[in-house]
């Protein structure tokens, strides 16, 4: 059963962000983890089976104060029901120019005449 787990962590810059995150998705189980709350002091992990005490004793041991605000069971209905009504299919129409210019030609083999310049002032004959 999947649940989403959300708890205070104290944050307060990008490097405590790192570490709490890091130490959320190590747990087995997690799916996913993101940030919430006005000042982004709010963790929220989404996953099959966390132990949410575990998972707050880790934050505690990692990042010291770890207040756990909420556990609810996520609703699988709606994502699927998301899901459905992205999946309809868009059609785009497409032109393409008939200009003469992008028409297809086969390539003509180009001739070139040389001339030596020296042909005229030979001193051997």
């Amino acid at each position: 059963m999947k649940q989403k787990i959300v708890m205070k962590v104290p944050m307060n810059d990008a490097k405590s962000r790192c570490k709490a995150m890091k130490a959320a998705v190590g747990i087995q189980g997690v799916i996913s983890a993101t940030l919430e709350g006005n000042d982004k002091d709010q963790l929220a992990v989404v996953g099959d089976g966390i132990d949410s005490v575990a998972l707050t004793r880790l934050l505690r041991k990692k990042m010291g104060f770890t207040e756990l605000i909420s556990v609810a069971a996520v609703d699988e209905k709606k994502k699927e029901e998301k899901k459905e009504e992205e999946k309809k299919p868009s059609i785009e129409i497409v032109a393409w120019p008939t200009s003469s210019a992008y028409q297809y030609s086969v390539p003509q083999p180009m001739h070139y005449v040389y001339q030596d310049p020296y042909r005229d002032n030979c001193c051997i004959m």
